[in-house]
Formats: C-alpha cells, sequence, structure tokens
C-alpha cells in the first residue's frame, strides 16, 4: 500500500483509475469495514485499485472548542495504517482537515478531489457529508458523473457501530464489546517502565507500561488481558487507575504476565483488552487485595474468548 501525504489537491499524483473511498477512520470499525470490502470487490471485478482519502486526525479540530481528548483515537497511526492494507487498500492518501479544507464547496470537492483522484466509483456511508454546506450523498450523486456506491447502515446488536459507540464502550471499560464493534481487539502500546515494584514484594510482579500512542485508554479496572512481548503472546491481568489501596495518586497503567520472568524494561510492548473483571477498589489491607487477586488470576487465566460470562 502506497501512503502519500499531501498539503492540498495539488498535490495529487493519480495512479490510474480508482474506486475512491471517503469518510474519516477513527480506529477501523466493522462499519468502515463494510465500505473498504465494497470498494476492493468492485475494484477487483474491473480491474481497478482502491484509493481512500482521509484525514489523519479528527475534523472536530478545525471546529470545536479544543479538547486533549480530540487527539486521542481508538487505534494508532501504525494500526490504522495496518488495517487499512489488511482490508485491501492500494493507495492511502492523507490530508490535513484544516480551515482551508473545510471552507470547499462540494462542488470543488468533486472537481479537485474526487474527479483528481480519477474515481471512477465512489464508496461512502449512508451518513456521509462533504463540503462547506455538509452536502449529502444525494448531492454527491448529482454532482459527480460517475458511479456513488452508498453502504447502508452496518449495525450490532441492533444499534448502529460507530466510533462514537466504541469510545464509550472503552471508556466505560466495556472492551468485550467494543473488540465486537472493531471487529479486533483494542490495544495499549507502550514502553515498560520502572514503577514502585510494590507487586513483586506481594507476588504478583508487574510490567508498567508508559503509553506511546495518542489512543484512549480503557476506564479504570482491573482487565483480563493478551500482551504482546517480541511477537509471542502471554495472558495477562492488566489494570489502569490509580493504587488506590496504596493511596495512589497517578494513574497507572500496569500488567502481570502469567509465565513470564524476563527483565523487559525499555522494551515496546502490546496489551490487547479482552474484558473487564471489576473495578478498582480500595482493600483494607494486604491480605484481602492478595484474596482478591488471586481470583482475578483465576478469571484471567480461565476467561475464553467464547465466554460470555460477565465478570463486572
Amino acid at each position: 500500500m502506497k501512503r502519500i501525504r499531501i498539503n492540498d489537491y495539488r498535490d495529487i499524483r493519480p495512479q490510474g483509475e480508482t474506486v475512491l473511498v471517503l469518510g474519516y477512520f477513527d480506529g477501523i470499525h466493522l462499519g468502515h469495514k463494510a465500505l473498504l470490502d465494497r470498494a476492493r470487490t468492485i475494484a477487483d471485478q474491473r480491474g481497478l485499485t482502491v484509493t481512500v482519502l482521509t484525514f489523519p486526525e479528527s475534523p472536530q479540530l478545525a471546529f470545536a472548542r479544543f479538547r486533549p481528548d480530540l487527539l486521542l483515537h481508538l487505534s494508532s497511526e501504525e494500526r490504522r495504517y495496518q488495517l487499512f492494507e489488511q482490508y485491501g487498500v492500494d493507495q492511502l492518501y492523507l490530508t490535513d482537515f484544516t480551515s482551508e479544507f473545510a471552507a470547499t464547496t462540494p462542488q470543488d470537492f468533486i472537481k479537485n478531489y474526487i474527479k483528481g483522484l480519477q474515481a471512477s466509483v465512489v464508496v461512502v456511508g449512508f451518513d456521509y457529508h462533504f463540503g462547506n454546506s455538509r452536502a449529502t450523498v444525494a448531492e454527491l450523486r448529482e454532482g459527480f458523473d460517475g458511479e456513488v456506491e452508498v453502504i447502508g447502515e452496518v449495525t450490532l446488536d441492533g444499534e448502529k457501530i460507530s466510533s462514537t459507540r466504541i469510545r464509550k464502550a472503552v471508556q466505560e471499560g466495556r472492551v468485550r464489546q467494543a473488540n465486537r464493534l472493531l471487529g479486533y481487539p483494542f490495544e495499549t502500546r507502550g514502553i515498560v517502565v520502572h514503577g514502585d515494584a510494590r507487586g513483586r514484594t506481594i507476588g504478583y510482579p508487574t510490567a508498567n507500561l508508559a503509553p506511546l500512542d495518542a489512543v484512549h485508554l480503557p476506564g479504570d479496572g482491573v482487565y483480563v488481558a493478551d500482551v504482546d512481548i517480541a511477537g509471542s503472546r502471554y495472558r495477562a491481568m492488566a489494570s489502569v487507575g490509580k493504587n488506590i489501596t496504596f493511596d495512589g495518586s497517578e494513574l497507572r497503567l500496569e500488567a502481570h504476565i502469567f509465565g513470564f520472568e524476563r527483565y523487559i524494561y525499555g522494551e515496546t510492548i502490546t496489551i490487547y483488552w479482552l474484558e473487564k473483571i471489576r473495578e478498582m477498589i480500595k482493600f483494607d489491607g494486604i491480605d484481602a487485595l492478595m484474596t482478591q487477586m488471586k481470583e482475578d488470576e483465576r478469571i484471567a487465566l480461565t476467561w475464553k474468548a467464547h465466554d460470555e460470562t460477565n465478570h463486572k
């Protein structure tokens, strides 16, 4: 897959006729995959390539009062690029959603970007809007003389799959549901750093993680997780939150990795969040904490992907 960064339409160097997918992809979920799958099918039938035009950061940055969470994603930049490639994209065009871009009229967007990329077919979601007037897919069909393929609402459990729904699930700790909506495990990548080393003294040494990417973290709690270390995957129990039993005040992200004893400080590892076990609890002492951790360990080690038991 070619990754092409452009300032605006003047930087476009088309690669021949293509099937063009439009939208903002914050974590490529199953709704997005439906667009990409359809584009790949059409391209294969007609001997065309698949091109995506999208933005590396949220368009909301150009409109809304700034909040730090506007810079957070559902998956890292590199993970999104891997998924685009895995789902059959040949060319990925990235442009910043600036005030200037936001001022583009629908007519100019069609002329400069859609036709500029030599799209013979455009694939969009049913709720896609474009241009400074937020033109609809009906207006896209009217203004573009090629084909427009509109993908209907993709649902799970009777509700639309959307980035907003997934973000809410992640923030509330419902990572199993987030994974079902994404179509792959929600993940956090980070460098292993030194913490308080308290876990080692109670028989549960943990890898403390400094997150590397601008990605949302799950809500506070203890989770069943898998951890990837140098290409090998291990079961773990991971926690997010302040260590309130020991009066901690800083947000900590740590994982106890079962059957793993090597020192890995400075290494980059990935946590795959599978299911929440419980909330963070302030225990009366070490004995109560140890009793609960043994139960957390049992749940984590016996958890299976098809197990629908709710441990919250």
